[in-house]
């Protein structure tokens, strides 16, 4: 560590993010107007710390879900009704149908029904059409979609605890477009907890009506975005962005009361200290996270998309850090050209090596598509043996609390000394991304994993694929790779012109890696494989002989689309070392 950082390190304190957390215990902040309330006081604390910020109020579509109940043979269960399902506050009766889950598959957002259901995918129309489907888990898009176009009246999940968890249920990534409404969920989708979803399991099956209310409040509302500019001495048009949600499920202490507090010091720390900085440092609080599908981010990526494509360098995404027990890192979110720098901070901070998860469709990951290098999501996070000992299952935020998206989500999810750790990792990273001379990320890494990838695919596919091309692209561009991260460590290559190729490569491959729709549009909300245009050559030796040929053609056209994204690639290196 260097004395610059050490003395970045040193100022940093529990005073204001400690007190915002404990304002925000105290502040719901799911109903549109209670979430400006909430971004208000972030700014009220900007304006008093003297920090250079800017307020957006955009108008962004919510879904805000307010009442719900499951009645059957008489009896009334508890339910919520995660945002953006139908509302039907008159009732949808029909026949209560329970398909058993694949419980390993809980938290999956695959597309898959095979993977999500203890029986296989069987024939869902037969055995849905006209009826409401009751199953495990979580009312997330890729079931209630598979419920959907199964022609089931509703769905009923049911969550693993005692608590039941709000959530999101649509595919549509933000506020939608005219295009995107065709995807807006038609059924309503409820949510119970296990003791009730078990009674309702005993009553399935013998030809009883259940009937599933839900009311939600839907529509456009203006929503405020505080964003902090923190202007580098060298480069300051280049930026990285920092980000994560201020709204959340009643107070959201976890998540992501936490959160916000590491980006309120984060700030105070680097406007202090903004001499130390290269390029810029921008940090942006979204409204819209889950009542509106990460609209507020989208919303952000949308209105600013030519300064993001053009100056912002990497994606810092803030959620749920600073929680009761969770001291491991040993699920940390990270891209692979980032994993180097990720690497280097966590072991310097926490005395721990992280391990890795790839960056999922999920968060406020609304960046993929215009191809930014992203860390972050989930940091810290509860140790598995731990997990274990308290018999807590799988969520996704709240460093592994099952509080999480509950009305237990108080004050005694926060840990001061887990939050002051993690404050110190995400701003060693944010500093080090900001001052180094030549930009942290090594495509080098990329280009391994796109090789593993495409070895993987290659052994799932047997004699069903021909990826050369692929692997051969892949070869030539770690090549190049090799000779453009020679260059930059020798010197050859200065680092203006370094910075500029690396951010350039980044347009191109992330998207190549994260995104199946164009670039500055929105993915769907489900699993996105690595290398989505070849995955589906994994499938090749489980395909019906009559799908063999048109999924050769799919594979052909995918594989064009790398192999040109590689050699663009290829070209852009060879031109900056020419």
């Amino acid at each position: 560590m260097t004395p610059d950082e050490e003395t970045v390190l040193s100022s940093i304190t529990l005073e204001e993010p400690w007190s915002l957390v404990e304002t925000f215990s105290t502040m719901h902040r799911w109903m549109p107007e209670d979430v400006n309330k909430g971004a208000d006081e972030i700014i009220g604390r900007l304006q008093r710390l003297g920090i250079p910020h800017s307020v957006y109020e955009p108008d962004i579509y919510l879904s805000v879900p307010l009442s719900a109940s499951v009645e059957i043979d008489g009896q009334s269960f508890r339910a919520k009704p995660p945002s953006m399902s139908l509302p039907v506050p008159d009732g949808v009766t029909g026949e209560l149908v329970y398909l058993g889950a694949n419980v390993k598959n809980l938290r999956n957002y695959t597309r898959d029904a095979a993977d999500l259901f203890a029986e296989g995918a069987g024939n869902l129309a037969e055995r849905l059409k006209g009826r409401i489907l009751l199953t495990e888990g979580f009312g997330n898009p890729a079931l209630t979609s598979i419920a959907e176009e199964a022609g089931a009246l509703g769905l009923i999940v049911i969550n693993p605890g005692q608590n039941i968890h709000w959530g999101t249920c649509t595919t549509i990534w933000g506020t939608p477009g005219l295009s995107d409404l065709a995807r807006k969920p038609k059924i309503p989708v409820l949510a119970v907890n296990n003791p009730d979803g078990k009674a309702l399991i005993e009553m399935a099956g013998s030809g009883q009506s259940v009937t599933m209310r839900s009311d939600l409040l839907e529509g456009w509302f203006t929503q405020k975005i505080p964003v902090v500019q923190i202007d580098g001495t060298e480069d300051p048009d280049r930026f990285v962005l920092v980000h994560g949600h201020y709204d959340s499920w009643e107070v959201g202490v976890g998540d992501n009361a936490t959160g916000d507090a590491t980006m309120l010091e984060l700030a105070r720390v680097l406007s202090d200290h903004r001499g130390k900085l290269r390029r810029s440092v921008r940090i942006a609080w979204w409204p819209g996270h889950s009542t509106g599908r990460y609209a507020g981010s989208t919303w952000y990526a949308d209105a600013f998309a030519m300064d993001i494509e053009n100056n912002c360098v990497a994606s810092v995404n803030c959620d749920s850090p600073g929680c009761r027990w969770a001291t491991s890192y040993h699920k940390t979110t990270c891209m692979s050209e980032m994993k180097a720098h990720v690497t280097s901070v966590i072991e310097e901070i926490a005395g721990q090596t992280p391990d890795w998860i790839r960056p999922k469709r999920a968060g406020d990951h609304s960046f993929y598509n215009i191809g930014l290098p992203t860390y972050f999501s989930l940091s810290s996070t509860m140790p598995d043996d731990l997990r274990a000992e308290k018999d807590y299952y799988e969520v996704s935020g709240c460093g592994g609390n099952i509080a999480w998206h509950t009305e237990d989500d108080t004050l005694e999810i926060a840990d001061r000394d887990v939050l002051l750790t993690d404050i110190r990792i995400y701003t060693l990273a944010v500093l080090r991304h900001a001052a180094l001379p030549v930009l942290p990320m090594d495509w080098r890494a990329t280009a391994a994993e796109f090789a593993d990838t495409i070895d993987t695919y290659r052994v799932a596919a047997g004699d069903g694929a021909d990826l050369t091309a692929a692997h051969d692209a892949t070869q030539r561009l770690a090549q190049i790779l090799d000779k453009a991260y020679a260059a930059i460590d020798s010197g050859g290559l200065d680092p203006a012109r370094a910075n500029d190729l690396l951010v350039r490569i980044s347009r191109v491959l992330v998207p190549v890696n994260f995104a199946r729709q164009s670039r500055f549009m929105q993915d769907p909300a489900y699993v996105c494989p690595p290398l989505p245009m070849l995955a589906i050559a994994k499938d090749m030796s489980n395909l019906p002989a009559d799908q063999i040929g048109f999924a050769k053609t799919e594979l052909i056209r995918g594989q064009n689309q790398y192999v040109a994204a590689l050699t663009q690639t290829r070209q852009m290196i060879e031109e900056a070392l020419s």
